[in-house]
């Protein structure tokens, strides 16, 4: 064993960077470069080596003869100071008054501890594996954080076609598809809420007298003005054509659902604008409440919503109708629920 020291300081620290040699007396007598680097603040050598580092295998001991012999020993232990790095390591006994050599490795702590200490492939042994395994997890980093980039861009894409199946293109506004999505979630799950069935009146005679890219651009005037007359809760659809329903989430109080359909008659009613050339519409409403049921169904509600709006149609245009039982029946009008805006 005494042959075995014969190597310079230079070549121990190349082969064993981690490597610690303690006299009988427990102290150290050398330590390699990269296990020095741990502790840059104070040589390690001269200091008790069971002062520095703590043994938590095997237990129970308290000098190196304790458990050092010619056939080696496997140890665990850690700093004892703060950061308490645990290490696994090997430990021979070099001969009489020579002490012995421990070997010294992170183990499955390694890349926390390349972290912690900023190591390098430099600081490891050219045949140890954790240089291999540093080049695997930096491999698998770089795999996961792309895999992650593609999934955002998967969940992206994912969003936004789900969004684009569900929005009217010419207009922004939610299509029919995520009307009927967004009423049946209601009526699953019994909220109170109110439709409205909007039908936009003289828009044949802008069609007609002005072309459809005049048509386009009023459809797109109404939506700016039917999203500005609803709160963010409330959901706006184009249900085809010049057709558009309003969906209002806990809003049932007919006294305010005339008041916001006759405002947006109103509005609708002012000129707009294409080309220098006014175009004039209004519109025709009919309205259903959820609460109107004993047990809210989607295609009732917007049925009885429909009925109300051709009943306004028939009453003149440009009126605001709510659904009721003389609707249902076939009456122009639901009892005091026909709101003829003039």
């Amino acid at each position: 064993m005494r042959d075995a020291m014969r190597l310079s300081p230079d070549a121990m620290a190349c082969l064993m960077p981690m490597h610690v040699w303690v006299c009988p007396k427990g102290l150290i007598r050398r330590v390699g470069p990269t296990l020095q680097k741990l502790r840059p603040a104070a040589p390690l050598a001269g200091r008790r080596f069971l002062d520095v580092f703590e043994l938590r295998r095997p237990r129970g001991v308290h000098t190196l003869d304790d458990f050092v012999g010619p056939d080696g020993a496997r140890l665990q232990l850690a700093f004892r100071s703060a950061p308490c790095t645990a290490l696994k390591g090997l430990i021979i006994g070099l001969g009489e008054g020579e002490g012995a050599l421990i070997n010294l490795s992170f183990g499955i702590s390694v890349v926390e501890a390349v972290a912690t200490y900023g190591l390098t492939v430099g600081d490891f042994a050219a045949t140890d594996l954790t240089v291999e395994m540093l080049y695997l997890v930096e491999a698998k980093s770089a795999v996961m954080e792309e895999s992650k980039k593609l999934n955002q861009r998967l969940q992206g894409a994912r969003i936004a076609a789900e969004e684009q199946a569900f929005t009217d293109t010419l207009t922004g506004l939610k299509n029919r598809r995520a009307m009927d999505h967004v009423l049946a979630r209601l009526v699953d799950e019994r909220r109170a809420f109110s439709l409205m069935h909007l039908d936009l009146d003289f828009f044949k005679d802008v069609n007609d007298n002005l072309g459809h890219a005049a048509g386009d651009h009023v459809l797109q005037h109404v939506a700016r003005i039917l999203v500005e007359e609803t709160r963010d809760t409330d959901t706006v659809a184009r249900a085809g054509g010049d057709e558009f329903v309003l969906i209002f989430r806990d809003l049932v109080d007919m006294s305010r659902l005339k008041g916001i359909a006759l405002r947006i008659i109103r509005r609708l009613e002012q000129p707009i604008l294409f080309n220098g050339e006014p175009c004039r519409v209004s519109a025709s409403i009919g309205t259903a409440v959820s609460t109107q049921y004993p047990a809210a169904e989607a295609a009732q509600i917007l049925h009885d919503a429909d009925m109300a709006l051709y009943a306004s149609k028939r009453a003149g245009r440009a009126r605001a109708t709510f659904a009721g039982e003389a609707l249902r029946r076939g009456s122009d009008a639901a009892g005091n629920g026909d709101a003829p805006l003039h």
